[in-house]
Formats: C-alpha cells, structure tokens, sequence
C-alpha cells in the first residue's frame, strides 16, 4: 500500500465517522505544507538565499558530470592510442622494421 493508497483509506475513514471531508482535506494540506518547510529547515534552505543555494549547486553537480564525462572520453583515447602504438611495434617486430632503428 502506497502512501496515497493510505492517505485516501484515513479520509475514507473519518468521512465514515463524521468527518466532513473538506475540512479534512483542508488539516493534510496544512500538515504537508507544515512537514516540507520543516524539513526544509532541518536541511538549511527555509532563508531568502535558499534559491541561489539550489541553483549554485545544480551548477556544481552539472560541472562534476561534465568533468566526469571529459575524463571518460579522455582515458578511452588514451587506452585506444596506446593500443594503436602497441599494435603498430607489434607490426614492425614482425616485418622486421626494427632493423632500421640499430
């Protein structure tokens, strides 16, 4: 059971027992709006820089991702070169090209 399942099952049953369901709609919207800015708090964003905060660190975290993705395209290049370089000695060994360089 998801917790919307549940919500809807606890109105359910206090419309049951009385409850106008408005009113009750009304006290969940409050306490969900009371537990996001609490917890907004406990975590430091409920101040006039909170915005700036968020988006300074959505810039933060899509700098980090793009340095990760250079550097993955950087080592696969430098493991394609040096396969390259070792293919290309492993060709001149067997031509015997290496009697040029004594």
């Amino acid at each position: 059971m998801n917790n919307g399942d549940m919500l809807a099952g606890l109105l359910a049953q206090a419309k049951g027992q009385g409850s106008d369901l408005v009113t009750l709609r009304a006290v969940v919207e409050e306490a969900s709006e009371m537990g996001a800015k609490r917890m907004l708090a406990l975590i430091g964003l409920d101040d006039e820089s909170a915005p700036h905060d968020v988006s300074e660190l959505r810039e933060l975290l899509q700098a980090w991702r793009d340095a990760k993705a250079s550097a993955r395209v950087a080592a696969i290049g430098w493991i394609v070169r040096a396969g390259l370089a070792l293919l290309l000695l492993g060709l001149a060994v067997r031509l015997g090209a290496t009697e040029l360089l004594r």
